[in-house]
């Protein structure tokens, strides 16, 4: 038997086989918006850049390259409104699961210390936490209800509802922060899809911090804006002493991002057109499926305003009893109690074009059963 410290969940998408398996046997073939990996191509100028870096053979730096930081600090100021972020206090790291998980480790967290997460969340937040033997705790929105702690994390644009923190509930949560003494870390890769026209700002944003960063993380992925999952390009920013203290256990350990990936992160970064497309393409996509599972009876929650899915309910009808419905239409989707939702579905985007259509069309057609 496993140490206590190490009995972790099952691994969700494990318990999603037998339903994959009837979605599959659908004759048009199974139309799989269960998990939000990217499927439309790299940018083109993102190709080029791996090949002009291809000539790579000593070890990449763990802190990353100068200009990466210098570009990731830039980033910040620019596409986030963070002017106190500085390349002291940023990092490149291999995808941002892994930096999920191993933050309360890299952190210095242990048995007895709490580590609070959204009551619906990315499950890899508790996982963190119980690896060092610290105990997850799961919180409302409100600050004034929450225990005393010694690391938060927040999700916003959140996975998988797709909810948004506005600038007041950030200051909220600073200000309980720096009074209980706890870290808090702000999961934001989804902050360049929004669809409501509003923002979602970070917690390093002069407006939220006062351009005060102590205490204060940011944790960001370029695989969703620019389709980049396949190259683990990810990066952390914030509290240039926290930021520290994680990159001394990461040279330890030889947590490194290749050097042709951070040379890719950098062109990445400097160029906003490929993310404005990609958002334009993944809004169609949204727009025929809310319109299309409206029409079967299942409400899309109003409050879902940004990020890669749709999250939906129906009257009398809990979270697997949607999906195995779904499922007999040969639609895959993420049942809620993944995330800690008994009642809701998550929805993905991405899918191609021709994946949506046959989903609207069964949709349209054969789901009667919704009814």
């Amino acid at each position: 038997m496993l140490p206590r410290a190490l009995e972790l969940p099952v691994f969700p998408w494990d318990t999603l086989v037998s339903v994959k398996e009837l979605a599959g046997r659908h004759a048009g073939g199974i139309v799989d918006l269960s998990i939000g990996t990217p499927i439309d191509p790299v940018p083109s100028f993102v190709r080029q850049a791996l090949v002009g870096a291809y000539d790579c053979p000593g070890y990449p730096p763990v802190e990353g390259l100068p200009k990466l930081r210098e570009q990731i600090a830039e980033w910040y100021r620019i596409r986030r409104g963070a002017s106190a972020v500085t390349a002291t206090g940023v990092i490149p790291t291999v995808g941002s699961k892994e930096l999920v998980a191993g933050l309360p480790f890299y952190l210095g967290l242990r048995a007895g210390d709490r580590v609070l997460r959204p009551k619906v969340a990315y499950p890899t937040y508790e996982v963190g936490a119980r690896v060092t033997g610290a105990t997850p705790v799961a919180v409302g929105p409100d600050p004034s209800t929450w225990p005393s702690a010694q690391m938060v994390w927040l999700n916003s644009p959140s996975n998988p509802d797709g909810r948004v923190y506005s600038v007041e509930q950030l200051r909220k949560i600073v200000r309980w922060a720096r009074h209980h003494g706890a870290i808090v870390v702000s999961d934001e890769c989804y902050a360049e899809l929004v669809w409501d026209g509003s923002e979602a700002p970070s917690i390093l944003e002069d407006r939220v911090c006062d351009r005060d960063t102590t205490g204060l993380l940011s944790v960001y992925s370029l695989s969703k804006q620019s389709n980049l999952a396949g190259y683990r390009a990810a990066f952390m920013a914030g509290d240039p002493k926290l930021v520290q203290t994680v990159l001394g256990i990461r040279k330890h350990c030889g947590a490194m991002v290749p050097g042709p990936i951070q040379q890719v992160m950098c062109a990445v970064l400097a160029d906003t057109e490929h993310v404005a497309l990609q958002r334009e393409t993944y809004l169609r996509r949204r727009n025929k499926l809310l319109a299309a599972t409206a029409e079967v009876g299942l409400s899309h929650d109003p409050e879902s305003v940004a990020g890669l899915y749709l999250w939906l309910s129906a009257p009398g009808a809990d979270a697997w009893k949607i999906t195995e419905a779904l499922a007999k239409l040969g639609i895959l989707v993420a049942p809620g109690t993944f995330y800690g939702d008994e009642t809701h579905v998550r929805m993905s985007l991405t899918a191609s074009d021709e994946r949506i259509a046959a989903a609207e069309y069964r949709l349209g057609k054969e789901a009667v059963i919704l009814r």
